[in-house]
């Protein structure tokens, strides 16, 4: 029951995640109004709509998103707390480092959540990243590894909660 600007202005409350405006309205104030809320791209609908062309605008906000997260001369992914530095397999919530540090495989598996905030990962999706093809596990093993990451980010922030289980899907890295 809300309008687009509405869930916009919500949205930016919680997520710096990239939002395209897909609209009907032709007028220039509309489009205005949407890009100083926040949007990052607005498509309208009238005029020759291009579904090809909408996806090429996504797939544009992405690659910027990612340009934001990833410091390009060192490769550290920043979201939200948590800093990763690939490079020296670091990891480090709210400018502390990690007291136990996390394993090779532990690491993958924040990184390929934190990557993508906000998308389901699924087990098999996370052991693919985790482990080699060869290696014969359980998709339940995925499961042991995130409540050891849990609990290692829990000795210094007891409130941790930005891995989220979906029950029946995965894991993802909660945007809030």
């Amino acid at each position: 029951k809300m309008d687009g600007e509405e869930l916009l202005k919500k949205l930016r409350k919680k997520t710096s995640l990239p939002v395209i405006f897909l609209t009907s309205k032709d007028d220039e104030i509309d489009e205005l109004l949407g890009l100083k809320l926040g949007a990052d791209d607005f498509v309208k609908k009238s005029g020759g709509f291009s579904i090809k062309v909408l996806i090429e605008r996504i797939r544009v906000q992405l690659r910027k998103k990612n340009i934001i997260n990833i410091e390009d001369t060192k490769n550290i992914i920043i979201h939200g707390k948590l800093k990763l530095d690939p490079s020296q397999l670091e990891c480090e919530w709210d400018g502390k480092q990690l007291p136990d540090k996390l394993t090779t495989t532990e690491f993958l598996i924040v990184r390929e959540l934190a990557k993508r905030p906000g998308i389901i990962k699924e087990r098999s999706q996370l052991m693919d990243i985790a482990y080699r093809e060869d290696t014969d596990i359980e998709d339940r093993t995925i499961d042991s590894h995130v409540k050891r990451i849990r609990k290692k980010f829990k000795k210094i922030d007891a409130n941790f909660s930005a891995i989220e289980t979906r029950y029946g899907s995965g894991y993802r890295w909660n945007v809030s």
